[in-house]
């Protein structure tokens, strides 16, 4: 199977990243050029919300490759992932040649490749071109499940009991993400470079905010980046997501808002938090302390 690798280097993955605006660090772009030279699937962990699926499809459109993502799901079955079989077009072809041909014959045929059925994993390895493979929130899955995953991330082919093995004609890239709601097993991780994707620190918040919101003012986004920052450091059951950032940052920029103060963060901070309970205690911190948003914005501005 003929390898093409995408990527010249590491700094190469980081300029096209940032040109589909993705804004990576060198660790990040690193992960990916080494996922593309040595041919191995990416684990990305990380908090929900960090980038770590808009990075697989981020690397799609930046090397102009197809995305194929499998979601995954509790009750995900190899049906659904990797193949099955066109039952209806098997139960044709018996009927059509039941009084001409013996069983064994049409039996042969029935287990062909005219009627199998390639899902996501599969089909990623038999694509003519180029592949970004996403398997998304892979700990939803369940153990057995994920030992679906094994000989085609190792491998990549697959072995089909009534057909034999199918190999692929390329290495995708592949990129696993997980949220941990559970542990992955030691195999799994084995055949995988692993990433973690935490939440950005300020500065590189401030700059995904300006890159993603053409038109917003520095200080108002260094405000945002800062206030979210702070919102973080709640004892939260969610803590805002980079995409809920952005959202409250869309919002304000529609609502015309050119300065955040505790009464505009109140009523606005639905966006951000999704929980009453966290709701309560974001406002309660605004209501407590106000002048910290005012400092934050005279801080932002100086």
């Amino acid at each position: 199977m003929q390898v093409d690798y995408r990527f010249e280097d590491v700094t190469g993955v980081r300029s096209g990243l940032s040109d589909v605006s993705y804004l990576a660090d060198d660790g990040i772009a690193g992960i990916v050029y080494l996922a593309d030279r040595l041919a191995k699937p990416v684990l990305i962990e990380g908090p929900a919300g960090t980038g770590k699926t808009q990075l697989a499809k981020s690397v799609a459109e930046m090397s102009g490759a197809r995305l194929i993502r499998l979601q995954c799901y509790e009750g995900l079955d190899e049906s659904k992932a990797l193949y099955e079989w066109n039952y209806k077009k098997q139960l044709l072809r018996i009927q059509a040649e039941n009084e001409t041909r013996d069983w064994n014959e049409i039996e042969d045929d029935l287990f062909s490749e005219d009627f199998l059925l390639s899902r996501p994993l599969l089909e990623a390895i038999r694509a003519e071109d180029p592949v970004v493979l996403l398997i998304d929130e892979v700990d939803r899955v369940e153990i057995e499940t994920e030992a679906l995953l094994l000989e085609i991330l190792s491998e990549y082919q697959v072995s089909i009991p009534e057909l034999g093995t199918v190999e692929g004609n390329q290495v995708p890239l592949v990129f696993l993400t997980s949220n941990g709601t559970r542990e992955l097993s030691e195999a799994l991780k084995r055949r995988c470079l692993y990433l973690y994707i935490d939440y950005p620190d300020l500065e590189r918040e401030r700059e995904i905010i300006n890159a993603k919101i053409p038109g917003m003012d520095e200080n108002l986004a260094d405000q945002i980046a800062r206030i979210v920052r702070s919102i973080r450091q709640l004892d939260l059951k969610k803590h805002p997501s980079v995409s809920e950032t952005l959202d409250w940052a869309k919002t304000l920029l529609l609502l015309g808002i050119e300065k955040i103060d505790a009464d505009v963060a109140t009523e606005t901070v639905n966006v951000l938090l999704k929980y009453r309970s966290d709701i309560e205690k974001a406002i309660k911190e605004f209501a407590d302390n106000p002048d910290s948003i005012e400092e934050t914005e005279e801080e932002g501005a100086a």
